[in-house]
């Protein structure tokens, strides 16, 4: 008779169990990332570096863009580290849930750390919080990635041009699902709505840049949103 499975196991499964949907949704995201590494002439191996130690799909695919176009090394710097700014605050967030673990668990947690991550773990507490599902949820997040990399790097060098197949459509679509679900106030519904407008209206001009002014104009909104909903609370 097989002995039930532990606590720690347990959690991981779920935490796993819990991101796969968000895993499958950013398939054609990775298909796009691995495809446009082939497009802007970088070796397989160096397609499949950027998403093994970068780990960030946004800054990934706008790093390529811009490798692409021949911008410097500076500039693509300054735009990845803008877009994935998002991450000190998710790390302020989660600061109390994982200040008391070992220096391995903070470390790794905090390599994993995506969009999708923290909107399954930000609603806990000390007491709900578990490490293991944590891992459970970005490993699997990261492995999956990964895959659809390859994927993507394999199509990209017998399928050109994948990246005018429409497949960023799933960057607005995925986050579209790790949103509406927060959003509970006004100035929350402004700030999404204006950054995917944004998103959508300049994307055909340039939508590196669109993702950037996205999340520029839609912070902006929302606060000034924050302020006058507030002043008449």
């Amino acid at each position: 008779m097989s002995s039930p499975p532990s606590p720690a196991r347990h959690a991981f499964i779920q935490g796993g169990l819990a991101i796969l949907p968000l895993s499958l949704a950013v398939a054609p995201w990775g298909l796009l990332a691995g495809s446009m590494a082939i497009e802007a002439d970088l070796s397989g191996w160096q397609g499949q570096g950027l998403s093994a130690i970068v780990f960030a799909g946004a800054a990934q695919l706008v790093a390529i863009g811009m490798l692409k176009s021949g911008a410097g090394l500076l500039s693509i710097l300054l735009t990845t580290l803008l877009l994935t700014s998002q991450h000190l605050l998710y790390g302020l967030s989660l600061r109390p849930l994982v200040s008391g673990l070992p220096a391995r668990w903070r470390l790794g947690l905090g390599f994993l750390l995506t969009d999708e991550l923290f909107a399954l773990v930000s609603h806990h507490d000390r007491q709900q919080f578990d490490r293991w599902y944590a891992l459970g949820v970005g490993l699997t997040f990261y492995v999956a990635w990964n895959l659809f990399t390859l994927l993507g790097i394999v199509l990209g060098k017998s399928i050109p041009h994948l990246d005018r197949l429409g497949l960023d459509f799933s960057i607005v679509a995925t986050f579209v699902a790790l949103i509406a679900p927060r959003v509970r106030d006004w100035p929350t519904l402004v700030c999404v709505a204006v950054s995917l407008s944004c998103s959508v209206l300049f994307s055909a001009w340039h939508w590196e840049a669109a993702l950037v002014l996205a999340g520029v104009l839609g912070m902006a909104a929302g606060s000034v949103c924050q302020k006058l909903w507030g002043g008449r609370s």
